[in-house]
């Protein structure tokens, strides 16, 4: 199945019960799992397993009327957790100053793999990422995968907003 038809028929769902879908990703060919990661919309608090629980709900019962996967499956639905995927640009422009991993399709400076601070994300949809003294600018749409790094600043800034919540 290809990955925007189900991302077509999915992301509507998700977002109409006020969730953002950060990825939806089909793993494995024998016994495949559906992996759909979501996330609040306005970042304002963490997914939780009910948050998930009813995505799930919603989306297996899309999916038991569509049936666009041939075959048996898993659905699986989860929160991005704090080293997340960055899949769209708004998850650049809300993790600027944040160390990342992200890998491109071509070569930008002979290299594909690259770790750094963003810096900016510009209008030109470009991620300005400053890795060993030297910034490069990388075009979202040669971006084949990227994640947030886990660091303590990340852990003590995630630990800090669950005790705020508590």
């Amino acid at each position: 199945m290809e990955k925007h038809i189900l991302q077509d028929m999915l992301e509507p769902v998700i977002e109409s019960l006020g969730y953002e879908t950060v990825r939806i990703l089909t793993i494995g060919s024998s016994n495949p799992v559906l992996q759909v990661m979501i996330d609040v919309l306005d970042a304002s608090r963490d997914i939780t397993v009910d948050d998930c629980a009813k995505v799930s709900r919603a989306l297996s019962a899309l999916l038991d009327e569509k049936d666009p996967i041939e075959g048996r499956y898993q659905l699986e639905v989860s929160s991005p957790g704090i080293d997340r995927p960055l899949t769209k640009p708004e998850h650049f422009k809300r993790f600027e100053g944040k160390l990342i991993k992200l890998e491109t399709y071509e070569p930008v400076e002979d290299r594909k793999r690259f770790k750094g601070e963003i810096v900016l994300f510009d209008k030109q949809n470009n991620v300005h990422l400053m890795m060993e003294g030297t910034e490069y600018v990388l075009p979202f749409q040669n971006i084949a995968k990227a994640k947030v790094v886990l660091t303590d600043e990340l852990l003590a800034e995630f630990e800090a907003k669950q005790n705020k919540e508590l």
